[in-house]
């Protein structure tokens, strides 16, 4: 297949990638720091060095359009005035402490005027696991149960009090984990676990977890755990009214909603929260990644009635060192209210609409793209070996569409056959466009060697 060489305006590749500088940064590290790292850092040995919105330098000179903002994390992108100014303040004041601050009243006075229905009360933490965590914590305090169900190829952290809800091949060799997590499959209507369609199905992976409770829990579920559109799976969009049959099935069994909304909230998707787009008031949503702007801020939101449960509500019960503290605060703050400024949910619906619809017509040109999905800024591309049997492209392939990428100037999470792209909200229809054609120059290059 022809490559016509496209004219690049932000991304500027000016010696090999990774570059002579970074290479020796990366290697040096590899000395000292664990093994384990973040595969797209492993992949590509870059050391990026200052970054302005959308766009990377790295310490050779090369610049790089950015589709990953740290798995959704740089909401802002990169050196945004508002957000290095507030910052600069505090920092110069005060960046510690368990205390009321300004800003920190200011922000929770700002979530409950955006909340997703009454979940109008905020506690904060650092992680996204530890926010995960604290939130099954709730769900045991205000039910007095002490199950959990979650889903198949879902995300809600690594750590040993979250990692059985985590339903893929990372947790083997962990265990035993602990008891009473509970995983069913996912409304991912693609790669249906029945061999079923949503117009014939009638809601089988609901009614599958009736079954599920009844054969093997102690009838004792606290809370579901969901992603209103799961990240790491490959951002997959769950059909409309999956979300409003787990509602009526928490209500049902006397359990708690829980939606985890680390990379789908304050605007990746197109709406404020991921379960704007599914009419779904959930009893308790997690909050994280792009709602610090780049700064380790996460939490969760509940109503009233539920958030003052003990033994949670207890002195100390739901308090985290580092969350909330005022320079995290001051993170969130300047985020929350830049992304309402600027009008940034709203640019993530329609730049994520353009990108939707420029990826889509991929499906046409390369036979190895399966599949397109996605809300706003969260988009999802499918790389597979035959386009009817659904099988999932080699890695190595994959590996080499990411490199491609690299080398023309676009960082992608591009490395799996699932590619994820989660670019910042900031990011304008001009930029966009130029990290699409760079796509599909790569994948024009990867088509002469991929067997299909």
């Amino acid at each position: 297949m022809k490559v016509n060489h496209i004219t690049t305006k932000y991304a500027e590749i000016v010696t090999e990638v990774p570059g002579p500088k970074s290479l020796e940064l990366f290697e040096l590290e590899q000395d000292y720091i664990s093994p384990g790292i973040q595969t797209i850092a492993t992949s590509s040995k870059i050391v990026p060095e200052k970054g302005e919105g959308c766009i990377i330098q790295d310490v050779d000179g090369n610049k790089y359009i950015d589709f990953f903002a740290g798995v959704g994390v740089a909401a802002l992108g990169y050196n945004h005035p508002s957000y290095v100014k507030m910052m600069t303040e505090q920092l110069e004041n005060i960046h510690v402490g368990s205390f009321a601050s300004k800003n920190r009243v200011e922000l929770s006075i700002l979530l409950s005027k955006i909340a997703v229905g009454d979940l109008t009360r905020t506690q904060y933490y650092s992680s996204g696991a530890e926010a995960v965590e604290a939130a099954l914590r709730l769900a045991k305090s205000y039910t007095g149960k002490t199950e959990f169900l979650g889903f198949w190829n879902g995300f809600h952290g690594k750590t040993m009090g979250v990692l059985g809800l985590l339903s893929d091949t990372f947790k083997y060799g962990l265990g035993p984990l602990p008891p009473g997590y509970y995983s069913t499959p996912y409304a991912d209507c693609r790669h249906c676990p029945f061999n079923t369609t949503i117009d014939k199905c009638d809601w089988m992976c609901v009614d599958f977890i009736r079954k599920k409770i009844r054969y093997e829990t102690t009838n004792n579920i606290a809370a579901i755990v969901v992603e209103p559109i799961q990240g790491t799976a490959g951002n997959i969009v769950p059909p409309e009214g999956f979300l409003l049959k787990l509602r009526e099935l928490a209500n049902e069994i006397g359990a708690l909603l829980i939606a985890d909304e680390m990379i789908t909230g304050f605007g990746r998707t197109g709406r404020m929260f991921g379960c704007e787009h599914f009419n779904v008031v959930p009893d308790i949503i997690t909050i994280g990644k792009g709602f610090g702007g780049g700064y380790p801020m996460t939490g969760l939101m509940s109503r009233e009635e539920i958030i003052f449960s003990k033994p949670f509500a207890n002195p100390s019960g739901s308090s985290s060192s580092y969350g909330g503290n005022p320079l995290a605060s001051t993170a969130a703050l300047a985020t929350v209210n830049t992304i309402i400024d600027e009008g940034l949910v709203e640019n993530s619906a329609a730049v994520g609409a353009y990108m939707l619809e420029r990826f889509n017509e991929f499906k046409d040109i390369f036979p190895f793209v399966g599949d397109v999905r996605g809300k706003g800024l969260m988009i999802g591309i499918e790389l597979v070996k035959d386009k009817g049997s659904k099988v999932k492209l080699d890695k190595k392939y994959t590996q080499m569409i990411f490199l491609e990428c690299l080398k023309r100037g676009l960082i992608v999470m591009g490395y799996n056959p699932d590619i994820r792209i989660n670019p910042p909200l900031v990011i304008s229809k001009e930029i966009a466009e130029e990290g699409i054609n760079i796509m599909q120059e790569a994948f024009t290059v990867a088509a002469d060697k991929i067997n299909v």
